[in-house]
């Protein structure tokens, strides 16, 4: 059986996603597995959202002079 393919999503849903396990974090009830968990979870965003913010920078900083970019981006 095929893989179910994930929806990817944008740097604004991943931030929001990445806040909204911040809530979970400081909720005074989590237990110390559900705050692993969503430790794991807040690292994998935070780190997806850094390779996404350094992809546009480096794409903005290659901009040429009629303001294109050299390759696209993804």
């Amino acid at each position: 059986m095929a893989k179910k393919e994930e929806k990817k999503l944008t740097l604004e849903e991943k931030l929001g996603a990445l806040e909204e396990t911040i809530k979970g974090l400081e909720a005074e009830d989590v237990s110390l597995e559900d705050s692993f968990s969503l430790y794991q979870k807040g690292m994998n965003l935070l780190k997806d959202c850094n390779a996404e913010i350094d992809y546009v920078e480096k794409q903005v900083q290659i901009l040429n002079e009629q303001g294109e970019t050299i390759g696209e981006l993804q």
